[in-house]
């Protein structure tokens, strides 16, 4: 099992399950996703993207994820302003918020780079596998310094 993942590709149903959902945010318009390819040899390397869209509030939930192989390597860093970019000038996003599981430091090191705030952990607020899990709490406004800059 890979640590700190919410979605798992271990079967076709599963797979599936995904497919339909970044379907559905798109078809709805509460999101979107993309896949991250190597440069070099196209190969499939994760997805990063957005959901939860609400016009209304004018915020969203960032994610993103990688192939284990592929850690470490700052391909979400090269990523990320791309996406925030997109988010903040072309949809108009005032907020960006960014949910991370307790543990995972670089995930939490990643969004603290590209100017997140941390306000927060909600404890114990999700079942995954069986246990409660804790999630730290990000955001990145518009009007903050760091978001000025995308």
């Amino acid at each position: 099992m890979i640590p700190f993942y919410g979605v798992r590709y271990d079967s076709l149903e599963a797979t599936q399950a995904q497919m339909k959902f970044y379907e559905t945010l798109e078809r709805e318009g509460t999101g979107q996703w993309w896949k991250i390819v190597s440069r070099q040899s196209q190969e499939a390397l994760g997805a990063i993207g957005y959901n939860h869209y609400q016009a209304q509030h004018r915020k969203a939930e960032v994610g993103y994820w990688l192939l284990p192989r592929f850690w470490k390597q700052g391909i979400i860093t090269e990523a990320m302003p791309a996406l925030l970019r997109y988010m903040l000038r072309e949809k108009g996003i005032h907020r960006i918020e960014a949910l991370v599981e307790e543990g995972n430091t670089a995930s939490n090191r990643l969004l603290e780079r590209v100017g997140f705030r941390y306000e927060g952990t909600l404890r114990d607020c999700e079942l995954k596998d069986g246990h409660y899990i804790s999630l730290r709490s990000y955001s990145l406004l518009s009007t903050d310094p760091a978001g000025s800059e995308f």
